[in-house]
């Protein structure tokens, strides 16, 4: 399952903003067994996800002007595709069409057409005595990274004006506003090691973001050992940007550096200071929220998010992916250059 976030027509769609999460994936997101309790602490049954609201209309009519940069989006291991919406909104606000990509039976939930509801498997297998952790770890990037080219192929043949009977209910004009020239991935977490795996096996995508994904798998159950991703290992030969939460620079490293060290193609590394892994998502927007109310511990939100206010830690994180894929995908430069970070003091550039 994707879905498509793009400039629209101000005043046309729904008449109620698009929920977060349909209902019934929202349910289980914040069940025994979804992503909400064990990705990030929240109490199962203590909050109800059906009630959070997106800033998007459904349907609404395609703004004209395209056709536009296209951007795939990853979440991170066991997150649904709808847990990087605020940056998402962001994107599409400032002219791109961002396709959202569900990992089925990895992400928390994904819910069908017909109503069925697919859910991760990873809760029961983690759940074995001595679970390989390594083994899950490829098996779900096997997965993911072959997810990838399958929406690619389906992006082309619905621009050349092949579709599927779903495809045919797609809003008018949104085929047309594809350009998939200009197509970039971005991803958070294991989302951005297949972002960046993607990257190196399909030439269609011309550049891409690791939102702080490691890119190495582990040997041994307390990490001591690791085993380098492919792309770390081969590099990139086009532009990338890593950004890093300062919590993870160590667990980061190995595949980080030896990308970079294999890579023809611009890879820079951004460190934000006073961030945790939660920092990238849509947790940023959401568990201050949740510590507000008692429902989590304020320890506990910067344990998952970091020191750096949550506002602030969003506000960076949209500056720096908006100015990497205007360069890259607007201006189509892919020449050395900086993200701008003068504004945010926060981010050091790594060498």
């Amino acid at each position: 399952m994707v879905s498509f976030w793009y400039p629209a027509v101000p005043g046309t769609g729904g008449a109620e903003p698009a929920p977060h999460m349909e209902p019934a994936a929202a349910v289980h997101f914040g069940g025994e067994d979804g992503m909400a309790a064990l990705n990030y602490r929240v109490p199962p049954g203590s909050t109800d996800w059906r009630e959070t609201r997106s800033h998007a209309r459904p349907g609404a009519r395609v703004l004209p002007g395209g056709p536009r940069p296209v951007v795939l989006w990853s979440s991170g291991t066991g997150d649904p595709r709808t847990w990087g919406t605020g940056l998402v909104e962001e994107l599409a606000s400032r002219g791109y069409v961002v396709v959202t990509i569900d990992h089925t039976y990895e992400a928390s939930e994904v819910l069908f057409p017909d109503g069925a509801l697919a859910v991760s498997v990873l809760p029961a297998l983690m759940k074995r005595p001595n679970p390989d952790l390594a083994a899950l770890t490829r098996r779900s990037m096997e997965a993911r990274v072959g997810d990838v080219p399958f929406v690619l192929d389906r992006l082309h043949a619905l621009r050349r004006g092949g579709r599927t009977a779903a495809e045919r209910a797609l809003p008018r004009g949104l085929a047309e506003a594809l350009d998939l020239s200009r197509t970039g991935m971005a991803g958070h977490s294991g989302g951005g090691f297949t972002a960046a795996q993607a990257l190196c096996d399909d030439t269609r995508l011309v550049t891409g973001i690791n939102l702080d994904g490691q890119m190495h798998f582990p040997t041994k159950a307390d990490g001591s050992g690791v085993e380098l991703g492919a792309v770390a290992e081969k590099g990139l030969d086009r532009p990338f940007l890593l950004i890093g939460s300062a919590a993870d620079v160590a667990d980061n490293r190995p595949g980080w550096d030896a990308l970079v060290r294999h890579s023809r193609g611009h890879v820079r590394r951004l460190i934000v200071h006073d961030t945790a892994h939660g920092a990238f998502t849509d947790a940023a927007a959401l568990l201050p929220r949740l510590a507000e109310r008692g429902t989590l511990s304020r320890e506990t939100v910067t344990e998952l998010l970091g020191a750096l206010s949550a506002g602030r830690s969003i506000a960076i994180t949209r500056a720096l992916v908006t100015a990497f894929l205007d360069r890259r995908l607007r201006d189509r430069d892919a020449r050395p250059g900086d993200v701008p970070t003068d504004p945010f003091p926060e981010v050091e550039r790594v060498r």
